[in-house]
């Protein structure tokens, strides 16, 4: 079997890494790519023993497959295969079985493969930890490699400190040391190894998520998605009758439902309709679940309901229709959903996806590495003044594609070291938090400052102190507003009960203007780090006014001749964003 040019860079790539460096390394490949080939040749070409280790019995069985295309049969060490044999030159293995039984591994491996390796935990007791810290007793010297679709965890970040195009990745709690090989998607699609998506929202009907927020650093609330689908029932029944409608000239579907009762009603819809389907979820008996996957492969059911099962580790080339019916804060989780139905099969060119979730993803959307902090957001490229390096963020474009804003804080650029010592992350800071002890820029959630040490005032006990005072109000915006005020600018805010609180900065001189930039350009920028205009007059700004964003809550000391402006809060989430946690008396 001859490999493809892109699966050969990157085993020459694995293989040039391993030669300079002992530093555990992890490879991306999109779901079809053939990752089961890279690693089988990795194992072919090496000359020490090789352990190819992922977390499903199928992927077992198709890593063994390809291994035994590409060289000599390597041995199987899976119960749920039911084989048990650790003594081949390569050795392929669930971390299920491997962990349970270290004493099988007790001779030394050379390079260590785990496929699907964004699942590895940093947990001492994890069975991946306990089995990598048996691997290693035996060969100090012992070569790490992850390959994998989806490098970033929602919760847990990037799985790699660094990438090679010069990107920091997650600094402190990552499972590998670098990403050295990438793959994108799109040349896979031109190509023709993949099938062409056709990526479409809901025709007949669709559900509202826009409401939902996802959870720090997490996805989105089951509870909160169970609220919003039992107000759509009808919707839910729209959907499945359009499915049966274009199931009739499909091979395969896959549902990808949002919750176990989501799931369930989805299901009884279908059977409602005649169709053939099954449901599978992660209680479903693993006999079961063989037996319900092996008849969705030989056709014998046309659609596959499953909720967060089917995302990795299971292959069905035929599947031509996705239908997404959860919404979810990931790209990557997105992507794995859709890579479902991007394998080549006879009689195949395309498939179709339709998002009636209205995720709003593009399937080629880079992966922004962290939770998308609301529906209209999209990946925007924002460079770095200092360094140069093309940051993504998340953001908002206009109808040309210019940035308005983006939620980017710190450059995540890598800057090459001048001697022998180890690269370090840029430290520009598109939003930061100023330490009042030393004027060091921060993180915007940081309780420490990282220069001087000293610990930060955490928002929320400021205001409780500030506001436990007399003659201080908490001022929650709802609008702002700029004006040209007889040659100065004005800044209107308005609060929900439409109070109004004005600011005034004069612009004549060149100190005034310097003032006006740091008290109010600067902090309500809304894309920080863009060379700033250098406004001249306030009729200027109040053309722009679409360039700066409001503040949530501004800290007012009542004064005799009115309120005195204190502090503005850009960032906020604690527990004062609502008027139920704190009410106050404001007027003129």
């Amino acid at each position: 079997m001859k490999l493809r040019d892109y699966q050969l860079q990157a085993v020459a790539t694995a293989i040039g890494h391993f030669k300079q460096s002992n530093q555990s390394a992890v490879m991306v490949l999109p779901t079809g790519a053939g990752k089961s080939l890279v690693l089988a040749e990795l194992a072919r070409v090496a000359k020490g023993r090789v352990l190819i280790l992922t977390h499903v019995k199928e992927l077992v069985a198709q890593n063994a497959e390809k291994v035994g295309l590409l060289s000599q049969p390597g041995s199987i060490f899976a119960a749920g295969l039911n084989q048990k044999d650790s003594r081949a030159k390569t050795v392929i293995a669930s971390v299920q079985s491997a962990a349970r039984n270290l004493s099988q591994f007790e001779q030394a491996f050379s390079l260590l493969i785990i496929d699907e390796c964004h699942r590895v935990s940093l947990n001492a007791d994890s069975q991946y930890q306990l089995l990598f810290s048996q691997l290693r007793r035996q060969n100090s010297e012992l070569k790490i490699l992850g390959l994998t679709a989806t490098p970033y965890r929602l919760g847990t970040g990037w799985i790699y400190q660094s990438h090679y195009h010069g990107r920091v990745g997650n600094t402190e709690n990552a499972s590998f040391e670098r990403c050295i090989f990438e793959l994108p998607l799109r040349p896979l699609i031109n190509k023709g190894y993949l099938a062409k998506p056709i990526l479409l929202d809901g025709l007949a009907a669709q559900y509202d998520f826009s409401a939902l927020q996802p959870l720090s650093s997490m996805d989105y609330s089951e509870q909160e998605i169970e609220s919003v689908l039992g107000k759509m029932g009808r919707a839910t029944k729209l959907i499945a009758g359009q499915l049966v409608q274009l199931a009739a000239s499909k091979q395969g579907v896959i549902v990808f439902a949002a919750t176990v009762r989501h799931a369930n009603e989805v299901l009884n819809l279908l059977l409602q309709h005649g169709q053939s389907a099954a449901l599978l979820i992660a209680t479903t008996p693993e006999k079961e679940r063989d037996q319900l996957i092996a008849a969705f492969k030989a056709k014998q059911l046309k659609f596959l309901v499953n909720v967060a099962v089917l995302t990795t580790g299971f292959d069905a080339p035929h599947v031509d229709l996705i239908a997404i019916l959860r919404p979810t804060a990931s790209v990557s989780l997105f992507q794995q959903m859709v890579g479902r139905g991007l394998r080549s099969a006879p009689d195949k060119s395309q498939c179709l996806i339709i998002d009636y979730a209205a995720n709003g993803y593009d399937l080629f959307y880079p992966e922004v590495g962290s939770p998308r902090p609301n529906s209209k957001s999209v990946p925007v490229q924002v460079p770095c003044p200092e360094c140069g390096f093309a940051n993504i963020f998340w953001g908002l474009t206009d109808n040309d594609g210019d940035i308005i804003e983006h939620y980017g804080r710190r450059c995540q650029g890598l800057l090459a070291p001048e001697t022998n010592t180890a690269a370090t992350q840029c430290s520009y800071r598109f939003r930061a938090r100023i330490c009042p002890d030393c004027g060091g820029e921060n993180d915007i959630a940081a309780r420490v400052c990282h220069a001087c040490q000293s610990q930060l005032i955490d928002p929320d006990k400021r205001l409780k102190e500030v506001l436990s005072k007399q003659h201080h109000h908490l001022f929650r915006c709802q609008q702002m507003q700029l004006i040209d005020h007889n040659g100065d600018l004005k800044v209107h805010y308005q609060d929900s009960d439409g109070n109004p609180f004005y600011r005034y900065f004069k612009m004549q001189t060149a100190p005034q203007r310097r003032a006006l930039y740091a008290l109010f350009i600067k902090p309500h920028s809304r894309a920080p780090g863009f060379a700033q205009k250098k406004y001249q007059t306030a009729s200027e700004l109040v053309a722009d006014q679409h360039k700066f964003r409001m503040p949530q809550l501004i800290l007012l000391k009542k004064q005799p001749k009115g309120w005195q402006h204190l502090d503005s809060f850009f960032d906020y989430s604690g527990r004062y964003q609502n008027s139920e946690t704190y009410s106050g008396s404001f007027s003129d």
